[in-house]
């Protein structure tokens, strides 16, 4: 089964942390990208949101290609899911 959301994320950021138990919560299946902990690095991210920062929510059912921010992130996946 191909997974239509992705969530990039980083090992010990408690931003990417509250999204995961959001996803969790719901009961959405989803794939873990982990991204580098450089900046400078993140050359996935940056192509996918436009900046480098996580969590980044990828939703491709919902046509979500690079949601950016935590807050908004749980807040669209509780509107759209919960």
């Amino acid at each position: 089964m191909v997974m239509s959301m992705k969530l990039y994320e980083l090992d010990g950021c408690p931003y990417c942390k509250k999204v995961q138990r959001k996803l969790d919560e719901l009961g959405l299946d989803y794939e873990s990208v982990k991204v580098p902990s450089s900046h400078s690095r993140r050359d996935e991210v940056k192509e996918v949101s436009g900046q480098t920062g996580v969590p980044v929510l990828v939703d491709e059912k919902h046509g979500v290609d690079g949601m950016p921010e935590s807050d908004d992130i749980v807040e669209y996946l509780e509107e759209t899911y919960g």
